[in-house]
Formats: structure tokens, sequence, C-alpha cells
């Protein structure tokens, strides 16, 4: 026998009609819900997009900036290299004479380009006599590198020499404002004599044995 229903309980229609309803919402919902994270993601790639087209443009304008400043540095190193260059040469003849080297001509900058021999090196003071020739390194900041260049120099200078019939003597000195003593002990053992600044003058120290002649 069926079951009465009191005003009370909802029927099959009411309850149906509800379903559809939560149904409906919950595809509302959905479709809401995916729109919300499409335009989230597209959001997300815009602000990627604009932070990294800002980050290029920060790089380029630091490299432009670092690409200055570099040039601006090397000016100055260049200007600060030729004007000690220009005080040091007049002083060195006669401050090697109290080593007993005698120089009677001393030349800055001087340039040497073969290129028959493919033989290229520029001296910063190229000190002379009939029977020696001293080739003079200057640096603001003497290192390990530059006087391993300079051993270089002097090995090219040779062979240079050799070839134009030059039976000179040449020994190498190294020159600098700022010099370690672990980069001191390098110089002085590689048979350099070493030009260090003093006040408004500069000293000399010989190598620990004879100095290394090419």
């Amino acid at each position: 026998m069926p079951v009465a229903q009191t005003a009370n309980t909802p029927n099959f229609d009411t309850v149906w009609a509800i379903l559809q309803e939560n149904a409906v919402q919950m595809k509302e919902f959905r479709e809401s819900q995916r729109e919300t994270d499409r335009i989230i993601k597209e959001s997300q790639k815009e602000t990627d997009r604009i932070i990294k087209e800002s980050q290029k443009e920060t790089d380029r304008i630091l490299t432009e900036k670092a690409t200055e400043l570099n040039k601006q540095i090397g000016s100055l190193t260049n200007l600060f290299g030729d004007f000690t260059v220009g005080m040091v040469a007049p002083k060195l003849r006669e401050k090697f004479m109290e080593f007993g080297l005698i120089f009677p001509k001393a030349s800055p900058n001087v340039v040497i380009d073969d290129d028959k021999n493919k033989i290229g090196l520029e001296i910063d003071i190229l000190l002379e006599n009939g029977d020696k020739a001293m080739l003079v390194e200057v640096k603001t900041k003497l290192t390990e590198e530059r006087i391993i260049k300079h051993v270089k120099r002097l090995e090219k200078m040779r062979k240079y020499a050799d070839m134009h019939g030059d039976k000179r003597t040449f020994i190498g000195a190294v020159a600098g404002f700022t010099i370690t003593e672990e980069i001191k002990k390098i110089a002085l053992l590689e048979g350099f004599y070493l030009i260090e600044p003093d006040g408004e003058n500069f000293y000399i120290t010989s190598p620990n044995n004879k100095p290394k002649e090419w």
C-alpha cells in the first residue's frame, strides 16, 4: 500500500528539479573555474614576459655601462702608464750607473714590427750601449703574468736581433708602483732588475744572482 506523502515531504519532481539545478550550478562553476585558470595562466605568461624583457633591458644597460667604464679605466691606465714612463726614463741611465751599467741612450715606447719574420713587440723603455741593451717594462701594478710576458718579450728580442745581426746581450728590468712581496721575489728570481718608487724618486734592486742574459 503506497505511503502517503505529507505536506513537508518533497515529491520526485521537486527532488529532480533540485538535482537538475545543482547540476547546472556545478557546470557553471566548472566553466567559471576553467576561465579563472585560463586568465591566471595568461596573466602569469604576460608577467613572465614583462619580467624577461625588463631583465634583458637591465642586462643591456649594465653591459653598456660596464663597457664604458672599462674604456674610461683603460684610457686612464694608458695615460698614467705614459706619465710613469716619462718620469722613469730620464733618470734610469743615472741610476743604473750605480750598478756599473752605462747606457748612453734611453728610448721610451719603442715598437718593433717585423712583418716578414712575424715578430712584433713593444718596449716601454729601451736602454742601450754598444754591448748591452736593457728592456724595461713599466706597469702601474706588476703581476706574475706581466713578468712572464716580459720574459717572452726578451726571447722575441733575442730572436729579432739574431735575424738582423745584432750581437748585443739583452737584459731585463721591471718597474711598478704596486708590487707585492711575492711578485718581487718572482721578478728577482727571473733575473730581472726591480724598479720601485721611493717618494719622488725610485730605487733599484738587482737580481739575487747574476742578471739573466738573452
